[in-house]
Formats: C-alpha cells, structure tokens, sequence
C-alpha cells in the first residue's frame, strides 16, 4: 500500500497532519474501503515520526470512523465512510428581528457591537486568567474528577463573605451558595418564589431575559416606569395594592439597560413599600462592580430577610468564566443548594478556584479598578459624540457600561438596527427591553464597543441614510 508523504510543516501538530492526509487520502479513494494499513513500524518509519505521534493519530482516525483495528491483524480503512458533515448547520432558531438581535449581541462573529451587554475581550484580565490557571493546574487543590461541594467552593464563599462585608453586608458563608451563571440563579430562585398565577413586577424597561423567563414560570407581569429620577413611589404603592405582587424583581445599581442606579432615598422608600405589602425583592446586581462610587445596595440596607441578592463576574471577568452567587436566608440557601442537586446544577469547582484566586491575591481588585477607569473616560466620550449627534440622555451618565439614549426626532430604533445589521453592525434598539411603544425611540449604547472610530463612523453613517 502506497502511504501518502507528509511534509511537515513547523507550528503545527504532526499528530493533526498525519490525520489530515490519511483522511485526504481515504476521501480520494487511494486508501480503498477495507484495506490494510501497514504496520506500525512501516509507518513510523515512512513518516520519521515516534511510535507515541502514530499511534495518537491513528486513535483520531478511529474515533472518526475513518479506520477499524483488530488484535494481532492491525489497522484497516473502515468499509463505510462516515455522513459528510455541513459545512454550515440548518438554523432552526426564529429568524425575527428581536430574536435575531439577541443573539448577535452575545455571539462571537466579527460584527462590530456598540448594543453589547459585555465588555470587549480586550479589555478583560485575559493574562490574570490564563496566569491563574497555570498556578492551579500545578496545584494540589485542583480536583478534576470529583464532584464539588453542592454549596460552591468554600474558600470562594468565604472570600466572597468578605467582599460583601466590604459593601455592608455581613452573612454567614452558608448562607452564599455559588451558581454557574446569574440566569441560571435567577431560575433556581423563581422557582423557590413563585407559583403559577403569581404576580411580578419588573421595571421597564429591563433586560430582556427577565421577561422570557418569567414566561416559562406562568406568572402575571407588571410594569412601573424606571426613568433617571428612579421609581415614582406614588405610581409604585398603587401597584402594589391593585396587583399585589409577591416578587419584584429589579437592580439597584446600574440597571440594564438605562445605567440608572437607586439613591438611598429612593431605595429607602422602595423598601419600606415592598416591606408594608408583602412584596419580596431580588436584586440582580451583575454589574455593580462597575460602579465608580457605588451607594449601599438595596440588600445591605434590607438585609436578606427582604432582599435576596444575585451577583457574578461574567461581566467584569469574562462573558465565558460564567461563576455567579447567590445570597439568601439560612433556609432559603439550603433550599437552593438541594435544588443544584436536583437539577444537575453542581458549579465547576475550576472556575469558582480561579476567581478565588483572584479575589484574595488582589488580582479581581486592581483589574476592577482599571475597568472603571476607563468606563468612566469612555463613557464621556461616548456621551458627548451621542449628544452631538441630536440624541438625548435620558439617564445622565455617571458610570458603568450602558448609556440609555432617545434618538433624534423622526428616526426609529428597530428601523436603525434592522439596517446595522446588514453593515454588520449589531445595535440594541429598545424594543428588546420592553413592550411600551415609547421603547422605539430607545437605544441602548455599550459604551466600551462604541467607543471606537469604527462603530462610531458606522453609526453615523446609519444615521447620514435615514434622514
């Protein structure tokens, strides 16, 4: 049998380039259904490669279905090729405008995303990340075949423990139970909370996932208007008697996706209201690390009595490292850990030691800082260039990512995104956050994404061709 010849080529694996020309060679027909390789020492030799190089090809080749081997006979090129694959997979998913948006906003293309809820990769502790990982994976510590403690890594919760205490809030560590990411959280929690039939109220508008997964629990939604001066507390009580909500579901610091965040007066009085009527909060606080001078959070003035508190790092880490948390009662965290059990919810311990790691040697605290830094020097640019265009801000700009902006007179949001996206730029009209019809002069600005002369050329070209 004739052995195709393989001219190495430096920086790449000569595992993956034995593989690739054997497989070439079977899709052409010079290694014929059914037949025989030569031996292993023929084809280490014809090849000037070690035995260890052929053997972890042709275990590739085997797990392809390319070719079969038998005790004492050897290897041979399988009888039946495996399907061809496609090159691109049917998108079964809904192809409407808003569905579309969203997941452009998270995908990972080359389309410029000024409409983003994440920071870009550059931006994030990419080095700390990996550096991080190399110490662990040489640590004793790190587990790779056992299960994790259902409650999260205890060095984590206990780290966190004392992050809180810095922002007010002092809990015991049992009472910190870690989940793989803030929606999954938010799922475990509603269905602690809620039954069907059950009442909810949100802001609005909000971030958009709230309202899809309120949607799966069968609950009525309501609404009450968040705008830069908060919650008009008026409006608030006679929502509270006329509905009845037993849940609200809100965050208190740099809301998504208006960038507004609760004074103290304001969350006293929210408070002291959701107190009187029996209303329960959840205060999603994913990007409050974001906040240059943040005021108390709305659990810290409460307590977890009133308020259960959900926070992680997906969006000053890393949108992939997905470690989140979640802060409640005694019994009301013991209930969420038996639900993690239940549901297959168990955390990697791997990522919950990374983030560890970085809490308590300082990493996570110098790279927050550096984010908030430039947020805040981004956010001013961005301003002012959105401003100078005719848009206003509804929310004045005090930090963090979003910038909430009312287009200029004439133009609408959706028409403006649905055309960004066929020049590849990914907008967040808003109409993704919320079903008021005055959304549609809304747009949501990541501020880090946009600030760029790329996304800001391409915006104005969007608005040079609407009017």
């Amino acid at each position: 049998m004739h052995l195709p010849t393989v001219v190495f080529q430096p920086g790449l694996s000569k595992v993956q380039q034995i593989v690739n020309a054997l497989s070439q060679a079977i899709d052409q027909g010079q290694l014929g259904p059914g037949s025989k390789l030569p031996s292993a020492r023929e084809m280490t030799a014809h090849w000037g490669v070690s035995k260890f190089t052929l053997i972890e090809a042709l275990d590739r080749l085997r797990g392809q279905d390319r070719i079969t081997s038998s005790q004492g006979l050897g290897y041979f090129v399988a009888t039946t090729t495996p399907p061809a694959r496609r090159a691109v997979g049917l998108d079964l998913l809904p192809q409407d405008l808003n569905s579309v948006l969203r997941r452009s906003l998270t995908g990972a293309s080359g389309a410029l995303r000024p409409g983003s809820g994440h920071l870009p990769e550059n931006w994030l502790q990419d080095s700390a990340l990996r550096t991080n990982l190399r110490q662990l994976s040489r640590s004793p510590a790190l587990r790779l075949t056992g299960y994790g403690d259902p409650a999260g890594y205890l060095p984590l919760r206990q780290a966190l423990q004392q992050k809180l205490m810095g922002q007010g809030l002092d809990v015991g560590v049992e009472q910190i139970i870690t989940t793989a990411n803030t929606v999954l959280a938010l799922d475990m929690l509603l269905r602690l909370h809620l039954r069907p039939g059950d009442t909810v109220l949100l802001d609005t508008p909000c971030y958009f996932n709230f309202h899809a997964n309120l949607a799966l629990h069968g609950v009525n939604v309501v609404t009450l208007a968040r705008t830069a001066q908060g919650l008009d507390l008026h409006n608030l009580e006679a929502m509270l008697i006329q509905h009845r909500p037993v849940l609200y579901l809100t965050t208190g610091l740099l809301h998504n996706p208006t960038g507004h965040s609760f004074t103290p007066g304001q969350a006293y009085g929210l408070l002291e209201l959701a107190k009187r009527y029996g209303c329960s909060i959840i205060e999603d606080d994913l990007y409050g690390d974001l906040h240059p001078e943040p005021p108390p959070r709305l659990v810290a003035l409460a307590g977890v009595e009133q308020v259960t508190y959900l926070s992680g790092f997906s969006k000053t880490l890393s949108a992939n490292l997905r470690v989140s948390f979640v802060v409640a009662p005694p019994q009301r965290a013991a209930e969420l850990t038996q639900m993690k059990l239940i549901c297959g919810g168990i955390t990697s311990e791997m990522l919950e030691q990374v983030v560890g790691s970085m809490l308590t040697d300082g990493t996570y605290h110098k790279h927050r800082k550096r984010v908030v830094q430039g947020l805040q020097a981004s956010g001013a640019r961005v301003s002012s260039w959105l401003q100078g265009l005719g848009f206003t801000l509804d929310v004045p700009y005090t930090g963090g990512m979003f910038i909430w902006a009312t287009l200029p007179a004439g133009l609408d949001a959706e028409t403006l995104a649905q055309q960004g996206l066929a020049r590849g730029l990914v907008l967040a009209p808003g109409i993704l956050f919320g079903l008021d019809p005055r959304l549609r002069n809304c747009m949501r600005f990541n501020v880090a994404h946009t600030d760029t002369p790329a996304v800001m050329a391409g915006v104005e070209a969007l608005l040079a061709n609407a009017t």
